[in-house]
């Protein structure tokens, strides 16, 4: 109850008419400042964790969550590392491959690639490449068929399509008494897939689990295991719970170390968006003391007159700081409403700006995501929404002193 005549006043000062218009219009603008301030930071937030969620999706429609390979870079009785690994709390699927570097040549275009043998049904339950296929179908991987999917960028620039035939030439060559001549199999183009990842989609060839193992020959050895967990969060520990629970000798990798770099880089970057955007958040804030110090000049008598009445320095300093948080708070519930509602809606907002200045800001012609994607995280909010409300209560701080530092007999001499 210690504050309740410091509240009622300062509340009064906040919506009372001023005899100076220009005080008014300072306080608008500092809260029209902070809500848009508040509203862009919560909206670029947002996209950045939808580019974000977006682009790992597409990393993880080629990439399993976990990768266990062989310590020798084969590995013998896949099955039984599989079902280990199954047991483990959190792991939901294992499949086996076969990756090797080969050259893919189509008449006088020669590519290098990545070829990963795997078995469409088991390859299913750990990634997602089917929803990404534009031509063709994993289905045609059979054994013996001597099929192969192509990456839709090493297709184009091999220059070849559906049905064509592209000759695989492995390292491993055959001794000869001629010399070494490297070992030749001729594949036959039986889909497209799309990524959206140019590393994958220019890189990236995949074929029957058996014709890899025939082609490299590893016999009945395979590369590794590649896993899918419950939660793709909980990738580092699970792998190391299977480092230990293993009876073979295997490298154990996920996702977030085989593309560490990146995320990392994509975290940084919002790390500093947020710092950048926060500024604007500050400038708006600290014009609530340009406010407040006008309001001290025009409240002098006001102050004197408290103060011969009983008010201590702390209430009156209290008042003012009550009328900046005001302020500051109304700015604040604008910005998070008018922030929240745009970052929900974005994929309404953007195309609808573009149909209105007819242009396209993310052409599919040069960018992979053409979209907006946006995804809004309450504890984001939550951070803004604290980060801007303390800068606000800091900017009231000094005004609210000076007004505390008021002689009443000084402020009196002339009324």
């Amino acid at each position: 109850m210690a504050l309740t005549y410091e509240l009622l006043i300062g509340l009064r000062y906040t919506r009372a008419k001023r005899r100076n218009h220009f005080i008014s219009f300072i306080s608008m603008i500092s809260m029209l400042g902070i809500a848009l301030g508040v509203a862009a930071l919560i909206v670029v937030l947002s996209v950045m964790n939808g580019f974000q969620t977006e682009l790992r999706g597409r990393i993880l429609g080629v990439v399993s969550h976990i990768q266990i390979s062989g310590a020798s870079g084969e590995m013998s009785g896949w099955q039984h590392v599989a079902e280990q690994s199954v047991k483990q709390s959190g792991v939901v699927a294992a499949a086996p491959f076969v990756q090797a570097q080969g050259m893919l040549a189509y008449g006088q275009s020669v590519r290098g690639a990545m070829v990963r043998g795997i078995l469409p049904d088991l390859e299913d339950k750990v990634v997602d490449f089917r929803t990404h296929m534009k031509e063709g179908s994993l289905d045609a991987l059979v054994p013996d068929s001597f099929n192969i999917v192509l990456g839709s960028e090493l297709a184009r620039a091999l220059g070849v399509f559906v049905g064509d035939k592209v000759t695989v030439i492995a390292p491993q060559g055959v001794v000869t008494p001629a010399g070494v001549i490297p070992r030749l199999k001729t594949f036959t183009v039986a889909g497209l897939f799309e990524v959206g990842m140019f590393e994958y989609d220019n890189g990236l060839a995949l074929i029957r689990l058996e014709d890899a193992q025939r082609l490299y020959r590893m016999e009945d050895r395979v590369s590794g295991v590649r896993l899918k967990l419950e939660d793709l969060f909980r990738a580092p520990a699970v792998a190391r719970q299977l480092a230990n629970s293993l009876d073979t000798a295997a490298y154990i990798s996920d996702w977030t170390r085989s593309h560490a770099n990146f995320f990392r880089a994509v975290q940084i970057e919002k790390n500093m968006m947020f710092i950048i955007l926060s500024l604007i958040v500050a400038v708006a804030a600290f014009n609530i003391v340009s406010t407040l110090v006008m309001a001290v000049t025009d409240k002098q008598a006001d102050i004197a007159i408290l103060r011969t009445l009983g008010a201590s320095p702390g209430s009156i300093m209290a008042i003012f700081m009550v009328q900046g948080a005001v302020i500051g708070f109304i700015g604040l519930g604008i910005g998070v409403a008018g922030g929240v509602a745009l970052a929900l809606n974005v994929d309404v907002v953007v195309p609808f700006i573009e149909h209105l200045l007819g242009t396209q800001f993310m052409s599919k012609e040069v960018y992979y995501i053409s979209n907006l994607p946006s995804e809004l995280q309450w504890k984001d909010v939550t951070t803004i929404t604290t980060v801007s409300f303390v800068l606000s209560l800091v900017a009231t701080i000094y005004p609210s002193w000076r007004a505390s530092r008021v002689n009443p007999a000084e402020a009196l001499r002339y009324e």
